[in-house]
């Protein structure tokens, strides 16, 4: 097969020389070629069509050498027919026996595999795009940018694929991506934004087409190159159905064996090419992985993200924030009572999404079933947003929770002006926000929250500055909000260095001050202070990683609190001082780790806090890993140790068929909680889940059955 795969490249490679001299190589475009004949997506480029198309090749080091020419060889080149694009990729290696590819799973971690990240932006925008992400062994991972990396959905799937293959010349790739899995603009000629990096892992090298200062990451879309000659285009598919049936078994501990039985499904439109129709009926989400449970030392709600595929199509178009991680949206309120910590069914759901010209839309509306104490409830929301100048927005946002004699609006507006070219080259951000909260059984008042930042993040130096006020009575009951009646002033600087004189370190990291202060709302007395600096910090450049860092916590409680349900920390001014060591070994290696340890005052006590992971990519085929987080507190009232641990055994036949065991346990819950994941693609955009999920307790050291489900879910796409 290999000595098959060479002479196959030879006569393309020849006819490369021809297009790259009467073109050229060192344009900020790539022109890409109409085709009429079919592709075989193989990951053998050997079409005629790939041979007649232009190559580029003119790439730059970002890493480990800013600005120097790549050490190995790399040419892309796009075709296109009406209704899809295909992107192929030589991704030359003089030492191929040295090409580091350990997944195949679908959404895989690409930070310790050779890869092709491709990011594609059809408005040209400066701000949104699509990332596609591949590695030798044809994985696919893909992720929604906006706000040129501010908002990174890794979790979207988009409907396209990628086939590979290796030989002892490298690793060579071919994309099909089918225009209906992309917005853009309709117009008889497009020019989109295109950028590309590759990753040699075994150099720990990282070369760019475009952009490649390591002022700018590949989703810096404003820095990326243009793709032109696209005509005449178009989504084939208007309209995407995919109806769902599931079928399975619970048994509950005490209750006998029930029968799971469920159907639905989404209808997806195209209003525009630019405009999305999501439509969803009796949705269901036995799929999705459980949430790693976690113990909760502190006095403020712990955020998990969101899983759920339906929510995460378009989920940029959502977003708003007043501050850190405080959300006007948290798409888990809806389908996740938090008060009674159940499920809740939705009945039917509508949204619209997506660009038009230069305005961002998203629109849902979405009803809930009635399901025990909870009733049933309507979840709208509004969020518009307006490009401005190169790379700013402004924009408003509305959102909506009514219940039978109950409603909460929120309403709010934002601003971001963000530049790549303050100082000449620099990047600079500086954005606002401001939200009130009306709800139909309360006073309104104290009921605003604001924010005002600045972000100066660049490679040699880092600053943020912030300000933000959470009003006491500013209630979001379908947003996040970490903490209220809370004003925060927070500030960050740190300097990333690259000693010459240090031939073993990358770069230094240096934080003199990271620190927020909190202030009541209401009273403006301080009633948190949370420092830490960082004296020093190493990146090698044999990928490893260490730091150290000195925290100085102030907490001031007017309410008494409880920790582990066992230890009352009691109301008072404390002063917390704490040592941390955090070391990671480079994750490009076939087994890999990273340690993270502090100690020193907690409240009226101590805490020793030890947490290590350990990964193991055995082939690609098999990837282990295992977690384990212990807390030691030794408090007047009696020590207690918390302790966690979780285990993940992934094995993939092939990048559409895999399954997957992952199992978690914690001393507070005393509970095994076991789910095994099977994943089958037909065809991309379908799938067949089975799905078994356990929770045994372990109270009074017995392991006692609790719950165990089985079912499968089956998927179908439909396209018009």
């Amino acid at each position: 097969m290999r000595n098959r795969l060479n002479k196959r490249f030879t006569l393309p490679l020849f006819l490369l020389i021809i297009p790259n001299l009467l073109f050229g190589n060192e344009s900020d475009t790539l022109t890409a070629h109409f085709i009429q004949e079919k592709i075989k997506i193989d990951g053998v480029l050997d079409e005629a069509a790939w041979s007649k198309a232009i190559h580029i090749s003119d790439f730059t080091q970002r890493e480990m050498e800013e600005g120097k020419p790549a050490t190995e060889k790399t040419e892309i080149a796009i075709l296109y027919t009406n209704n899809k694009l295909y992107i192929g990729v030589w991704a030359y290696d003089s030492e191929a026996d040295k090409i580091k590819a350990s997944q195949m799973n679908r959404d895989f971690s690409w930070g310790g595999d050779d890869n092709v990240e491709i990011i594609l932006s059809p408005f040209n925008d400066n701000r949104n795009g699509y990332l596609f992400v591949t590695n030798p062994n044809g994985a696919r991972a893909d992720v929604l940018v906006s706000n040129e990396g501010e908002g990174f959905n890794k979790s979207w799937n988009g409907i396209w694929d990628v086939a590979t293959s290796i030989t002892e010349e490298g690793w060579f790739a071919e994309f099909e991506i089918p225009f209906s899995t992309l917005k853009f603009p309709k117009q008889s000629e497009h020019v989109w934004a295109l950028n590309i990096e590759r990753n040699i892992r075994h150099k720990r090298e990282q070369v760019m087409w475009k952009g490649w200062s390591r002022q700018f990451d590949i989703e810096k879309i404003s820095q990326a190159g243009k793709l032109d000659g696209l005509k005449n285009i178009q989504s084939k598919e208007k309209i995407e159905l995919k109806p769902y049936i599931t079928a399975g078994l619970e048994k509950t501990k005490g209750d006998p064996t029930s029968g799971i039985y469920n159907f639905g499904g989404d209808v997806n439109i195209d209003i525009t090419p630019t405009l999305k129709l999501n439509l969803t009926a009796n949705t269901d989400f036995g799929q999705v992985e459980d949430d790693q449970a976690q113990i909760n030392l502190s006095r403020f709600s712990l955020y998990y993200s969101e899983k759920r595929e339906f929510f995460l199509d378009g989920n940029n178009q959502f977003q708003m924030n007043v501050g850190g991680s405080n959300q006007l949206f948290y798409s888990r309120r809806i389908g996740n009572d938090s008060e009674s910590e159940q499920d809740v069914p939705i009945i039917v759901g509508a949204r619209i999404f997506g660009k038009q010209n230069r305005t961002n839309i998203g629109f849902l509306n979405i009803q809930t079933a009635a399901k025990d104490s909870v009733l049933t409830t309507n979840f709208s929301v509004l969020r518009i947003s307006q490009d401005i100048w190169d790379q700013s927005t402004i924009g408003f946002i509305v959102t909506s929770k009514l219940q039978d004699g109950h409603q909460n609006l929120v309403y709010g507006a934002d601003f971001n002006f963000a530049t790549s070219s303050f100082l000449k080259n620099k990047n600079l951000e500086i954005s606002g926000s401001v939200a009130q909260s009306m709800t139909s059984d309360s006073l309104n008042k104290d009921n605003t929250a604001y924010d005002l930042s600045l972000s100066f993040p660049n490679d040699w130096i880092e600053l943020d500055l912030s300000m933000n006020d959470v009003q006491a009575k500013f209630n979001p009951e379908m947003g996040y909000i970490r903490r209220n009646n809370a004003k925060r002033f927070s500030a960050e600087l740190q300097f990333n260095p690259r000693p010459k004189f240090l031939p073993f370190a990358r770069n230094l990291e240096i934080k003199p001050i990271e620190i927020d202060y909190y202030f009541n709302s209401a009273t403006n007395h301080l009633e948190s202070i949370n420092y830490e600096w960082r004296p020093l910090g190493i990146r090698f450049k044999s990928g490893e990683f260490i730091e150290l860092n000195v925290q100085h916590n102030f907490d001031r409680l007017t309410e008494s609190f409880d920790v582990l349900d066992t230890i009352l920390i009691p109301v008072g001014d404390y002063w917390d001082n704490r040592m941390e060591v955090q070391f990671n070994t480079y994750s490009g290696r076939k087994v890999y780790a990273s340690v993270e340890a502090s100690s020193g005052e907690f409240y009226t006590g101590r805490r020793n806090q030890l947490e290590t992971s350990l990964y193991w990519n055995a082939n690609k085929h098999w990837n282990l890993s295992a977690n384990w987080a212990k807390n030691y507190l030794y408090m007047p009232q009696g020590d207690a140790i918390a302790t966690e641990i979780s285990a993940r055994v992934s094995y993939a036949y092939n990048p559409k068929l895999n399954g997957g065991l992952f199992g978690q346990w914690n001393s507070e819950d005393e509970q095994v909680l076991l789910n095994f994941r099977f994943n089958w693609i037909p065809k991309i955009g379908s799938d067949f889940y089975f799905i078994v999920n356990q929770e045994l307790s372990t109270a009074n050291n017995k392991i006692a059955l609790l719950n165990t489900t089985v079912m499968a879910k089956f998927v179908w796409r439909f396209a018009i």
